[in-house]
């Protein structure tokens, strides 16, 4: 069996086992065959990292330089 490889647009993940990429949809690690997340568990959880990310930034647009005087 070919391996699919990510066309344009496409999402990649990573297997929660070994760390090898894949093309999201993926069922099971093709490295090591351990059974990956549904797609409902992982649209939750970039939404989650979305958040995160948006909260982490959104608080501290001055990365660390704001409140320093010189």
């Amino acid at each position: 069996m070919i391996p699919r490889l990510a066309r344009i647009g496409e999402e990649m993940g990573y297997c929660i086992n070994c760390g090898q990429g894949h093309v999201d949809g993926t069922r099971f690690c093709r490295f090591c065959g351990s059974q990956q997340p549904g797609e409902q568990l992982l649209a939750r959880l970039r939404q989650e990292a979305l958040y995160i990310q948006q909260m982490r930034f959104g608080q501290n647009q001055n990365f660390g330089y704001g409140n320093q005087r010189w």
